[in-house]
């Protein structure tokens, strides 16, 4: 039986279309000329609460193949023991690994690590025989990082100098608000023309979770988003997806330099006057949320004229 081709990016922006248009997984597949099963699939492992974009999808099925590929390969009992040995022996998981493989035992360095990692989760004890076991350790595999480096991060210095005037609408500064405990966060959007802010809860910083939460709240306001600048932070990894599905500028600000997204800055401080730092944002409701960014859309602003932020997108959307 021949064995059908994983689905590319051109189907996947077919189901996207289709998805939103209200279809089921079974029209979709006629359409595609695709097993139900297949579709049906697709969706429930691609898919983020109602929102399916096939930037992110494909994204995530090549991470899916990559993570299971840098995955812990099976170890035996007498292979960890040995791994164990080494390792009480001070030597780090590279030199294990090299040392192994004169050997003619082939395990990476990062295998190692994953399996130490997991231990450790565990509650085990073996990440103490680490050298730098102080350290805190980033995810290795996550291919969004290049050794604490956004890749193709676009500075704000390429950013339009119109921007600086705020004499358009569309242009968006974003942050994430951390909850207690750094468990779940709320990722803040604010347009600089008119303060509208959208603010949506999501359950983890994760640069997945991140850029669908961003693309499901801007995406009716597509017109209305030209550029978007943030902060360093590693949830915005995803940038190029977010920029490709809102057809929008992505650029970042300089470490260290709140400044420069103040309009952000200010509105996050807003949120924070209803949610001070400590709330544990796991009982967060999304009604609640909502009730929050209406508070924010619909205040009068002294630096518009006393209009709300309600009052001037709504104009700008109707134009």
């Amino acid at each position: 039986m021949k064995k059908r081709k994983k689905l590319d990016y051109r189907e996947r922006t077919r189901i996207e279309s289709l998805y939103q248009k209200g279809l089921t997984s079974r029209a979709i597949a006629k359409r595609l000329h695709r097993s139900p099963s297949t579709i049906s699939r697709e969706l429930k492992r691609n898919i983020c609460g109602q929102c399916y974009v096939a930037h992110l999808a494909s994204h995530t099925a090549r991470t899916r193949v990559s993570d299971a590929r840098a995955g812990p390969r099976k170890m035996t009992q007498a292979l960890k023991k040995r791994l164990k040995a080494l390792l009480k022996k001070e030597w780090s998981p590279q030199q294990i690994s090299g040392r192994l493989k004169l050997q003619g035992i082939k395990i990476s360095h990062e295998t190692i690590y994953q399996w130490i990692w997991e231990n450790k989760h565990q509650q085990g004890k073996l990440y103490r025989l680490l050298k730098r076991r102080g350290r805190t350790y980033r995810k290795r595999k996550a291919l969004y990082e290049d050794r604490g480096q956004i890749r193709h991060r676009v500075d704000i210095d390429q950013r339009p100098a119109v921007v600086d005037k705020r004499s358009r609408v569309g242009d968006w500064e974003i942050d994430s608000i951390v909850g207690k405990h750094h468990q779940g966060a709320i990722i803040s959007m604010v347009e600089r023309n008119t303060r509208y802010t959208k603010i949506i809860k999501v359950n983890d910083r994760t640069a997945a979770r991140a850029a669908v939460a961003l693309v499901k709240s801007l995406r009716k306001f597509k017109s209305k988003v030209l550029t978007i600048t943030s902060d360093n932070g590693k949830e915005f990894a995803y940038h190029q997806h977010v920029s490709n599905a809102l057809d929008a500028a992505f650029y970042f600000a300089k470490p260290y330099s709140a400044w420069q997204r103040g309009t952000n800055e200010n509105t996050n401080g807003l949120v924070r006057y209803y949610l001070p730092k400590g709330t544990d944002f796991s009982t967060l409701t999304h009604k609640d949320i909502q009730k929050i960014e209406d508070k924010l859309n619909n205040r009068p602003r002294k630096c518009l004229g006393y209009k709300t932020p309600n009052e001037l997108m709504d104009f700008e959307l109707a134009a």
